[in-house]
């Protein structure tokens, strides 16, 4: 386990890049509620700011330098949680190329998933991103946190207007986070795993 006995590493992912987004209201409340966990240890990566090429290299090319700054970052977490909105049916471009530059930084972990947009709340997003994790060996969580017409789910203040629906929600998705990731971690440390 990462920083202790009892305690994974979890790192928050948010998925969108676009100008005028909704997505750091979502996920500073998410971090809120990991953060006030004994159990989890947050680190958050905000795609917005990591200035990922959209470009990937070729095979046997050196990563460029804002990879390699976010690659260990990845490797080190013990579960992850992807904060994405649902554009046209699906994920941001953004947040595909974050996740194929890297492949054993995912692979026998868990993912969540936090989404937000309109009537959908962003879940046809998330069941096209729990393919692309299953392709990737990575484990997702059955339950999400998601947010129908999330524009008006939150106040002014960035908090929730149904708190504890959606902080009950976030506590179960987070509960099994930390069952997969500390399972999987003792069994990544018992035996390495090999795709």
């Amino acid at each position: 386990m990462s920083e202790g006995e009892n305690v994974i590493k979890l790192a928050i992912i948010i998925g969108s890049t676009r100008k005028g987004r909704f997505g750091p209201v979502v996920a500073n409340w998410f971090t809120e509620q990991a953060r006030q966990r004994a159990d989890v240890a947050v680190d958050v990566l905000d795609l917005a700011d990591l200035g990922l090429p959209d470009v990937l290299h070729g095979f046997g090319e050196e990563p460029a330098d804002e990879v390699k700054a976010v690659s260990p970052r990845l490797a080190g977490a013990d579960a992850f949680v992807v904060v994405t909105p649902e554009y046209n049916h699906s994920f941001p471009a953004p947040l595909k190329s974050a996740i194929d530059w890297h492949y054993t930084e995912w692979q026998a972990k868990p993912v969540g998933f936090v989404s937000y947009g309109g009537v959908a709340g962003g879940l046809r997003a998330v069941e096209q991103l729990r393919q692309v994790f299953a392709e990737l060996h990575a484990v997702t969580v059955r339950d999400t946190v998601s947010f129908h017409g999330a524009w008006s789910r939150f106040d002014e203040e960035g908090r929730p207007v149904d708190a504890e629906g959606v902080n009950g929600a976030a506590k179960t998705m987070l509960d099994q986070l930390v069952w997969w990731g500390t399972a999987l971690s003792e069994a990544r440390a018992k035996r390495p795993y090999g795709a």
